[in-house]
């Protein structure tokens, strides 16, 4: 298996295909063993595609200590490092969408083009919907919440008319959540990675980004509010914002979405 060391960690990644090279980082919990990541999705096609587990996730290093997002930044700098890769585009989504605002501030050498998909800037310009309070809900209640809150349309109403379809969204998000959670230190490195989410604040900094910029929001995403996208595209300069028609999950939702994606960041 693949590793590459980050300071004093062991970061576990991946490589595919062949073209442009794109940074791919995932989300709150991401986990390259979970099906439908990255190298399942239609940019693998187009591009030299690399993602890895950040700290505290999946089969890297989860050291017990306060995370930072400077410190993800830096990762995915060694990480970018330790590949041979001196400059890319990176595509960052929803927390991994904050981490790439950092790296792009820290170190706007290593990037060509950036693509930040339902993220948010914090501070003023607005957060992200705060997962960690969800942490004290039981495991159907959590999954409901977090099924509601990716997508606003799924409404009580909703589910009352679509029982059979939000039991198996249901079933379904508690078996990812729960894929791995007998491992060492599981539960520990998620806890981690949610309060280093909770004080990420870059808006007052976004000005630094000089990498063009793609922003790219579900319109009916209630975890990354389209008012704060918008807020961050008026602050990145010459930003461009894409709202397309889903929830958190939008490319998965709106056929659009990947073809926009891509050819967005294979312009000349």
């Amino acid at each position: 298996m693949p590793y590459a060391k980050a300071g004093d960690l062991n970061l576990y990644y991946e490589m595919a295909g062949e073209g442009p090279r794109l940074l791919f980082i995932s989300g709150t919990g991401g986990d390259l063993r979970n099906p439908l990541g990255p190298f399942q999705s239609p940019l693998a096609r187009r591009f030299s595609l690399l993602s890895y587990d950040q700290r505290g996730l999946g089969q890297s290093d989860k050291p017990d200590v306060a995370y930072s997002m400077a410190d993800y930044a830096d990762d995915a700098a060694r990480l970018l490092d330790a590949v041979g890769w001196d400059r890319c585009h990176v595509l960052g989504y929803s927390f991994g969408g904050m981490v790439a605002q950092e790296l792009a501030i820290r170190h706007p050498d290593r990037l060509q083009r950036l693509v930040l998909c339902v993220s948010a800037p914090g501070g003023a310009g607005g957060a992200s919907y705060p997962l960690h309070e969800l942490a004290g809900l039981g495991p159907d209640d959590k999954a409901r919440a977090s099924i509601r809150l990716g997508d606003l349309r799924r409404t009580s109403e909703w589910e009352a008319a679509h029982a059979t379809e939000m039991a198996s969204f249901i079933d379904q998000a508690k078996a990812a959540e729960n894929a791995f959670s007998h491992e060492p230190d599981w539960a520990m490195g998620r806890r981690r990675q949610l309060e280093a989410r909770a004080g990420h604040d870059t808006f007052a900094r976004l000005d630094q980004i000089t990498a063009p910029t793609l922003i790219c929001a579900g319109r009916y995403d209630g975890i990354a509010p389209v008012a704060a996208q918008e807020a961050m595209t008026r602050r990145i300069p010459g930003a461009e914002l894409r709202v397309f028609d889903g929830g958190h999950l939008f490319v998965m939702q709106d056929r659009s979405a990947y073809p926009a994606i891509t050819e967005w960041l294979t312009r000349p």
